[in-house]
C-alpha cells in the first residue's frame, strides 16, 4: 500500500514538472507555485483516498467500482465517499465485498431511476 502511494506521488510530481516546464513562459511565477500547490494537494487527497478504499473494499469490489467508473461516474463518486464516511466513522466492521457492493449500488440505483408510467 506505501508503496502504491508513493509510486502515485512520484507520477503526479513528475507530471507537475513536466507541466511546469511546459507553461514557465505562460504564467507568471506566483501564479504557478499556487497552480502546483494545488495540483499536490489534490494528488494527495485522491492518494488518501484510494489508501482508504484498499482497506475497506476487496479486490473485486475495487475492480468493479473501477470499471463502473467509466459508465457511472456520479455514481461511484457518491458511493466512494459513502465508504469513506463510513469508514473513518469506524462503522464498518469488515472489507465489503463484491457482493455486498453489488447490493449498495442497486440500492443507490433504485433511488434514482424510478420510472413514473401514468397511464390514461
Amino acid at each position: 500500500m506505501a508503496d502504491d502511494l508513493e509510486s502515485i506521488r512520484r507520477r503526479k510530481l513528475e507530471q507537475l514538472q513536466q507541466q511546469q516546464q511546459e507553461g514557465q513562459q505562460q504564467m507568471p511565477g506566483a501564479d504557478m507555485q499556487a497552480a502546483m500547490q494545488q495540483e499536490r494537494e489534490q494528488a494527495e487527497m485522491e492518494a488518501q483516498k484510494q489508501a482508504i478504499l484498499r482497506q475497506v473494499l476487496t479486490p473485486e469490489a475495487r475492480d468493479r467500482l473501477t470499471s463502473l467508473r467509466l459508465s457511472r461516474k456520479e455514481l461511484v463518486e457518491q458511493i466512494e465517499q459513502q465508504l469513506i464516511s463510513l469508514a473513518q466513522g469506524g462503522r464498518l466492521q469488515s472489507k465489503i465485498d463484491d457482493a455486498q457492493l453489488k447490493h449498495l449500488l442497486s440500492q443507490m440505483q433504485s433511488k434514482k431511476h424510478e420510472p413514473s408510467i401514468k397511464r390514461m
